[in-house]
Order: C-alpha cells, then structure tokens, then sequence
C-alpha cells in the first residue's frame, strides 16, 4: 500500500489518495492495467483498506492465477470547488431541492478532479497501462453512484463499470424503470455497440439490503434485461448494506477485469 498526495486544480487544495500495488511490482517493470475503487457516504479513502480489506482480496485474488495483476486507486470521494461557497442548509431536509444541488456540485467536482487531476497524476506516478483497455471503476453506495456518473460520462476513459449496492440511486429507484435508450445521453441506444466498448457492467446488491434499494436494483437489472444490455447481476447471499456484501462484491467483480470477453461476461446469477 502506498499514501499519495496530488494537487487538484478542481479543488485548488492538495489531496489524498491510497494505491494498491501488485506483489511483483517492485520488483518488475510491467505495467498494470488500474482499478478506481471508491468508498461509500460518511466513508473516506482508507474504508477500503481498514474495513473492506481489499488489498488482502487482491493479494489471493492474484495468488490464485485467477486475476490479472493491478493496481488500485482510492480517492476520497468529496469535493468541492475552489470558488464554491456551501449553501446554509441548516433546517433542509435530506432530498430536498437545496440539499440535492449541493450533492450534485459536490459529485461534479469529484468528477473533474478525478478525471482532470487523479488519473493523469496516477499515469504519471506509476507503471500504469493508460488507456480505456486497461482502466476500470467501481464502488459501493455512493461510491458506486459516482461510479456510473464519473463512467458513463466518461467512456472515453473507463471500459469496465462496477456498482456495489450503488448503481440504483442514479438509475432506478423503487418502482422506477431504465430507459435504455435515453439513459446517459444514449449510451446504451445500441446493445450492440455498447457491448463492443463497455467490456464489463456489474451490479451487485445484498439479499438482505433495505427493500427499496434492493428492489431498485432488481429493477435495474430487470431493464438492462429488456434493452438486451450485456451486464452481471450478483446478488450476496444474507447479507445487508454492509461490508460483507461489498466484500464479496470485489472477489467476483476483480477476478473479471482485464480479461477475454467470455470470462469478463459470465453471469453471476
């Protein structure tokens, strides 16, 4: 594991980072295809190291032959603009119109600090393979919200997305339904062409998750379905909105990067 610290022309503020390093890297010039791994809400970039236990995950992933050696990127997941003042929501609900426009200044700002500042600051840092082939993102709840924004507004950056327990609040909700025709400005109107660039789309949620999440997700899954939309849908067995899910979340989604198209699709249901 290694700490970083990039400066952020998004933010105008110095920034904290930890990386995941494959075993042989020291010892190796190869370079690694990247995974950004994000933490979920009240959460910052070391929850996947003290709770989610990932580089351990990694670490046998690896071991086992199973998975392609890489690295991984944790970023804090909060942002603000240098020149952007927080309103006084003192008093407003979460969900309301001036909460929700604060929530979405704060993940245009991690958008552009991560594509303007982090990845470029990576490619340069490490050995990395710097192209779209051989970068992926993933993350849980809010992590995996700012996943699919960041990702899917970004295709020119990323070909492997990953929400764990994340991907509902930004797609579908409830009762909700997808249109995959119109979602992200019509990135998905061509299952085809979307297959071709999007190498992988995973989505994952706990059997025991609160209904509404949970429910949303099935009903994510069920519209990628009906617009014929390559994806896995995971679902972990017994558990709820909590680290044992997203755990098991990262031991079937890693193993599937950077791999054959046939491996990276298989279903997990």
């Amino acid at each position: 594991m290694r700490e970083i610290w990039y400066h952020s022309s998004v933010t105008g503020t110095w920034r904290h980072a930890l990386v995941y390093l494959p075993p042989a890297y020291d010892t190796a010039k190869t370079r690694y295809p990247v995974l950004y791994l994000q933490h979920g809400g009240g959460e910052d970039e070391s929850g996947w190291i003290r709770q989610g236990k990932a580089n351990f995950i990694l670490d046998n992933l690896i071991a086992s032959g199973n998975t392609k050696p890489m690295i991984v990127v944790m970023a804090n997941g909060y942002a603000s603009r240098a020149e952007y003042q927080v309103p006084d929501l003192s008093g407003k609900p979460f969900g309301s119109p001036e909460f929700m426009k604060v929530m979405q200044e704060r993940m245009g700002a991690f958008e552009d600090d991560m594509t303007q500042a982090l990845i470029p600051f990576v490619d340069k840092t490490f050995r990395t393979i710097a192209d779209r082939e051989h970068r992926a993102m993933a993350g849980l709840s809010m992590g995996g919200m700012q996943t699919f924004q960041v990702s899917f507004d970004h295709l020119d950056l990323f070909s492997y997305i990953g929400g764990f327990s994340g991907a509902a609040n930004v797609f579908a909700m409830g009762n909700n339904k997808l249109d995959t025709k119109t979602a992200f400005h019509g990135a998905m109107a061509d299952p085809a062409a979307f297959a071709g660039r999007v190498h992988l789309l995973w989505i994952g949620v706990g059997t025991n998750e609160p209904e509404r999440m949970k429910s949303g997700l099935e009903n994510l899954h069920a519209s990628l379905d009906e617009g014929k939309i390559q994806h896995v849908f995971y679902e972990s067995p017994g558990t709820d909105h909590e680290w044992q899910t997203w755990r098991r979340d990262l031991k079937d989604f890693a193993p599937r990067l950077f791999q054959p198209r046939s491996r990276a699709a298989v279903t997990a249901r």
